[in-house]
């Protein structure tokens, strides 16, 4: 059976609804999933949940849906944020593509002493975003948030959100990643003294890892809760994708179904 094709649509969503497609949705659905007149497509905006919806019209230029039946209630995914230093751009758009299947409720890019990329584009990681929610039958989509320093980050912190900061650095000055002396406790450990369902942030830092200044500063916070990934050192795309899966399995919502 050829499952039906999802659609993100920013626009209420009820029974009897007709909606008129975009250049760009209707191009996705008549010329790349090739649907006609009559064939269904599933439909989401994030409040309303899943329906299902008919191709009412599929004409050369434009498509128009006729809203059917309600499929799934909505349903939020975990209060978890993501935050990371941005990287070269098809690792960005991997992080982001990632976090979004993973449930991450906020994405959004800090800029720290040894961030490498000056510019990010925020319309390329939203597109990015919607594409993975629609693929992976996600019912919400991720915030994206503006880029901003990590001293504005840590300045305007909830104290009420711990923020696991993925810091694999020792303590000891002038041997490899600061030696043994120091390190943090394996994610795992660390997230096993909270409730499931604790409103948590992560923080993935450059590549070579943060500033030694930037490290004392977010060691420093109350709400800071240093872990380690593990004897390897990972890429902070895969670091990324690491530690929300281990939130997700310890705290968040894997212990539920679709």
């Amino acid at each position: 059976m050829t499952v039906e094709p999802r659609l993100y649509l920013n626009t209420d969503l009820s029974a009897g609804a007709e909606l008129a497609l975009g250049k760009e949705e209707s191009h996705y659905l008549l010329t790349v999933m090739r649907r006609k007149a009559g064939d269904g497509v599933r439909v989401f905006n994030g409040r309303d949940g899943e329906w299902r919806a008919e191709v009412a019209d599929a004409g050369k230029r434009a498509a128009r849906l006729s809203v059917q039946t309600r499929l799934r209630e909505q349903r939020e995914s975990p209060d978890v944020h993501l935050y990371f230093s941005p990287v070269k751009r098809a690792r960005t758009d991997f992080i982001v593509e990632k976090a979004t299947e993973l449930g991450a409720a906020r994405i959004a890019p800090v800029m720290t002493r040894r961030t490498m990329a000056e510019t990010v584009r925020l319309d390329r990681l939203a597109a990015h975003a919607r594409e993975a929610a629609e693929q992976t039958e996600r019912l919400d989509l991720p915030q994206i948030g503006e880029p901003c320093t990590l001293a504005a980050l840590i300045d305007g912190w909830a104290k009420d959100r711990p923020l696991l900061f993925c810091d694999e650095a020792g303590d000891e000055g002038g041997k490899p990643w600061g030696g043994e002396a120091g390190r943090a406790r394996p994610i795992l450990e660390a997230l096993q003294r909270f409730e499931r369902g604790t409103p948590f942030a992560i923080l993935i830092g450059p590549e070579g890892g943060f500033d030694p200044a930037e490290r004392d500063i977010l060691r420093d916070q109350d709400f800071v809760v240093p872990v380690t990934l593990g004897p390897r050192i990972l890429r902070a795309d895969t670091a990324a994708a690491a530690a929300l899966t281990v939130y997700q399995a310890v705290l968040g919502d894997w212990n539920t179904s679709l």
